[in-house]
């Protein structure tokens, strides 16, 4: 299920999402949206609502210290409170040893993360990222939009991945978060 799209622009960052709820051959078009803010990130979620709910509702960012480089944060601090947060709501699968939770997109400062569900953290050299069943037409239309406004951008990728993606479905939700730092830790006090 899912297509979610982000694209760097700059200094912002545009995010989308659909509204499909699937289940084997079931859908249904959700109220809730895939893409939030929470503490001065943009999150968009595939995988399960529950997971999502938990993200939006429960995960507790933590603060960056001044002189951390953001990525290491990301994989470091950032994942650590995602683990936490998904074991303690209860939707952390462990298997011969093995945790897992989920994919996500992470808008933060200006740049795009993917979170996959082995916890690994990447960051897209090119500038967009899409994840989810309609991520490959998402891509696809990216790659093809060069030129067009950002939110046009996502818009578009989003209805492409709906045109050829049994698992996507309109309204689409899309956001935008301008850059602003994590709270740093001397800036907390």
């Amino acid at each position: 299920m899912t297509c979610i799209v982000g694209l760097v622009d700059g200094d912002r960052v545009w995010m989308g999402g659909d509204s499909a709820g699937v289940s084997g051959l079931d859908i249904t078009v959700r109220a809730d949206t895939k893409v939030f803010h929470n503490a001065g990130m943009l999150i968009g979620f595939t995988n399960s609502f529950r997971m999502g709910q938990l993200l939006h509702y429960k995960l507790e960012v933590p603060e960056r210290a001044p002189d951390e480089d953001l990525f290491r944060y990301m994989v470091v601090e950032f994942v650590d409170a995602v683990r936490g947060c998904l074991k303690d709501g209860g939707y952390a699968h462990k298997s011969n040893d093995v945790e897992s939770g989920g994919n996500f997109l992470v808008a933060t400062e200006g740049r795009l993360f993917s979170v996959q569900s082995d916890y690994q953290v990447g960051e897209a050299m090119r500038g967009y990222h899409a994840i989810g069943c309609g991520a490959d037409y998402a891509l696809g239309s990216l790659a093809s939009t060069i030129g067009l406004s950002p939110e046009a951008r996502v818009r578009r990728a989003l209805e492409v991945a709906e045109l050829f993606s049994g698992g996507v479905r309109a309204p689409f939700t899309v956001q935008c978060l301008h850059s602003q730092p994590v709270p740093a830790l001397s800036e907390a006090a």
